[in-house]
């Protein structure tokens, strides 16, 4: 009996530390601690997106980076001295945002100093970004703490390039927890938003080191993109709509030019590689925009709570770009 009842204490020893470490995220979490903090950020996009609607996406994105190292805990945000933080990392040097995420800050400590953290303003800003510009809206429960560690290199190896195959594709979302049905909703993201040349050079003018083209982009697009667009390899500030003719439109768009062909990146591409993806992607073509939304909100309400920190883990930033010292 006596074994027994100290078995019963460190059982509930153990489920209380497990509870205080890992506590989960809740809707409303910040309800009583401050109460207005929701709507503060709602309103702050609400009255600044529709100036600047390609924002949406880089917000959507800036999201989705910081999520794939070491979770959604703002590492994304930090800045370094040594230029070693995650946002000196290649995949982050063309992330926009970072003002637009202080000033909503700057904001939420003047309500309520030392409560909401960077990481939930991430997740909150990049749902109602896309929700203000027409797109789908998704649940975000909140509770999430900001990470004291930012790591150039970590970003670097875990953020899907757009040079990116399959394979990479597929072993890079599986290292977070995504399946594939989650690698090509997400990639549906890529229905908005603009890129750079530099992206798809190496596609254009240099695919194999030869001065050649992808065979897998089709060569009227090809073309297109040679004459009207990217009219060098070395061409690093022309921008390109991924979505050419609705890019602030969060529609069936993307896979549209999947399936012609027509996709931007190679990782674009990458998805009609495999059987399964391929079978994916039209799928959510040929079913209605509201499966589309409703699906896409799964995935990301799942992304949105890859590794969170949470109870006593982390901490609440005073500044996004600084941990408190």
């Amino acid at each position: 009996m006596e074994n027994q009842g100290y078995l019963k204490v460190m059982i509930l020893c153990l489920v209380a530390l497990f509870v205080s470490t890992h506590a989960q995220l809740k809707l409303g979490f910040y309800a009583k601690s401050c109460p207005k903090a929701e709507n503060i950020i709602a309103d702050f996009v609400h009255e600044h997106i529709h100036n600047a609607p390609s924002l949406a996406a880089a917000l959507l994105r800036m999201h989705f980076h910081d999520c794939f190292v070491r979770g959604c805990d703002a590492s994304v945000l930090l800045n370094s001295t040594s230029n070693q933080a995650e946002k000196n990392a290649p995949p982050n040097l063309t992330v926009r945002g970072f003002d637009f995420i202080d000033k909503i800050k700057n904001l939420i400590e003047a309500e309520c100093p030392g409560v909401v953290s960077c990481a939930d303003i991430i997740a909150l800003v990049a749902r109602d970004s896309i929700v203000h510009t027409g797109g789908p809206s998704w649940k975000v429960p909140t509770g999430r703490r900001d990470g004291v560690i930012s790591n150039k290199t970590e970003a670097t190896n875990n953020i899907p390039a757009p040079s990116s195959n399959f394979t990479t594709l597929q072993t890079l979302f599986a290292n977070q927890g995504l399946d594939l049905n989650d690698l090509v909703l997400l990639s549906g993201a890529h229905t908005i938003g603009i890129s750079l040349c530099t992206s798809l050079s190496n596609r254009l003018y240099n695919f194999t080191g030869k001065g050649d083209q992808d065979p897998s982009l089709d060569s009227e697009y090809a073309k297109n993109l040679k004459t009207l667009k990217c009219k060098n390899i070395n061409d690093n500030t022309t921008i390109i709509e991924m979505d050419p003719g609705s890019r602030n439109t969060f529609d069936l768009g993307y896979y549209h030019q999947v399936v012609k062909r027509r996709g931007l990146f190679e990782s674009d591409a990458a998805l009609l590689t495999n059987s399964v993806t391929k079978s994916l992607v039209n799928k959510f073509l040929q079913g209605s925009i509201q499966n589309f939304y409703a699906e896409f909100a799964k995935s990301i309400e799942k992304m949105g709570q890859i590794n969170v920190k949470t109870g006593t883990q982390g901490e609440i930033r005073k500044q996004c770009a600084f941990i408190n010292s």
